[in-house]
């Protein structure tokens, strides 16, 4: 079928060939569902910036990133991520804990804790995974790949421990 009009001889405009076409079957058309996608729970994170110090508490329930120097306890259940060249004094408990600049403190993840090449730490790390870089640093103890109740069956047997050995001086 021609979409545009061609010249006769004469110069007079033909009109394009109509080519027959096929009868138009109706086809039923078919329910569809409704879309039931689940998305995760968005966090919002909150952002400390370069330039900020800040002394006190932070809690909630969304991801924090500090770039600035913090004071305090962080007690969230988001992810806190320490960028390189923050100044932590904190006790942390989150998540999951990624460390990139300098934290004194002990640290608490319910999931995971990743320290960074340029990461430093000088307190405690329990976490239920531990990945570390090299060239990063740290002092304290660290306690991962135990469930909460290894944790606490450990524990316990450590104060039983402590109660026979102190009974006998």
């Amino acid at each position: 079928m021609a979409l545009w009009k061609e010249k006769t001889e004469n110069g007079q405009d033909t009109a394009p060939a109509q080519e027959p076409s096929a009868p138009v079957t109706p086809v039923a058309a078919t329910p569809v569902a409704p879309r039931t996608e689940t998305t995760p729970k968005e966090r919002r994170e909150s952002f400390f910036g370069p330039g900020v110090t800040i002394d006190g508490r932070i809690e909630g329930d969304a991801n924090v990133r500090i770039s600035g120097k913090f004071t305090g306890s962080i007690q969230i259940s988001g992810n806190l991520n320490i960028e390189k060249g923050a100044r932590i004094k904190a006790t942390v408990n989150a998540e999951t804990v990624t460390i990139q600049g300098e934290l004194e403190g002990n640290v608490f993840a319910h999931a995971q804790v990743t320290l960074l090449e340029s990461g430093q730490v000088i307190g405690d790390i329990k976490a239920a995974t531990l990945s570390v870089a090299a060239g990063s640093h740290m002092r304290g103890n660290v306690e991962f790949g135990w469930s909460k109740a290894e944790s606490e069956k450990i524990a316990t047997i450590r104060a039983h421990d402590k109660g026979k050995n102190g009974s006998a001086s």
